[in-house]
């Protein structure tokens, strides 16, 4: 067993736990306030990101480790740093923490459903198709971190709150060291593939995003939410997709897009954040 087999499911459960750590039940009583943008932000990814996926296959026509890599993605639940992204912009943290969570809790079930649907319709195996003990593993390192969180929060909420921002930045620190350990697991690699993952990971991240403030749009979402709802669909949890493809498939090269995705996603979410508070002070009254 090596480093990066040990380090990635652990980073990936300390992110995980300070997802869970932020759930309370005034986040669960938003789905009766506002159902509709709640559900949108839950399930419009799941179909939309997928399709959004299998265009950018057969149009671009990717290697096959990029391919799996992009399904992988697109298969994975909301990473915890949107709700960094919602915060500094001042839009609707709430809603992201929430979606966040039960986005990660919902996983389990469907990042299977996904990987099938996507053999359905390519007609092919796939590098990253479920084993058939991918829902218990699943259970394992996505539910049972967010519900030690919750329990955490429940029954030491002082202490929770106390930690909550030590746990987080610890998980942020964490995932520059697993990207760093997806990067030297095979450097040359990750170098070379570059020139075709970062353009592919640049028109996902954009198309995302735009998925998500059409849906808003649609939905007559406030200004803050549809910010919230568009960050959501961009930000996918790449310590999950680490996870599945070192710790559960065996099959490192499906991280290395997800590490270029991360990357390319950072600066283009925290240009948007900058352009949405940008015209947020435009709009305030003199």
């Amino acid at each position: 067993m090596t480093l990066v087999d040990i380090a990635i499911p652990t980073i990936s459960f300390l992110a995980l736990t300070a997802v869970g750590m932020d759930l309370t039940p005034a986040h669960f009583r938003s789905l009766r306030d506002r159902p509709a943008i709640v559900l949108a932000g839950l399930l419009a990814p799941l179909v939309l990101l997928p399709v959004l996926a299998l265009g950018m296959l057969a149009i671009f026509e990717p290697s096959p480790d990029v391919a799996a890599g992009i399904l992988l993605v697109a298969s994975c639940p909301i990473g915890g740093i949107s709700n960094t992204y919602s915060y500094l912009a001042r839009a609707s943290t709430a809603l992201s923490v929430m979606l966040t969570t039960v986005s990660c809790v919902l996983a389990v079930l469907t990042i299977p459903v996904t990987s099938a649907a996507f053999e359905w319709v390519l007609q092919r195996r796939l590098g990253f198709s479920a084993p058939a003990s991918l829902l218990g593993q699943l259970l394992v390192m996505v539910l049972l971190p967010v519900l030690a969180g919750m329990w955490l929060r429940h029954r030491w909420p002082a202490v929770a709150l106390d930690r909550r921002n030590g746990v987080q930045r610890s998980a942020f620190v964490g995932l520059a060291v697993l990207l760093a350990l997806i990067i030297t697991n095979d450097p040359d690699a990750f170098a070379a593939g570059l020139t075709e993952t970062v353009p592919l990971a640049v028109v996902f991240v954009a198309a995302s995003f735009a998925t998500g403030r059409f849906v808003g749009t649609a939905l007559r979402a406030t200004r803050s939410e549809g910010f919230t709802l568009a960050t959501e669909f961009a930000t996918r949890n790449i310590g999950v997709a680490a996870a599945i493809a070192v710790t559960l498939l065996e099959q490192p090269a499906f991280a290395i897009f997800a590490a270029t995705y991360f990357l390319t996603e950072l600066p283009l979410m925290l240009f948007a954040v900058a352009s949405y508070r940008a015209q947020a002070r435009i709009a305030e009254p003199a």
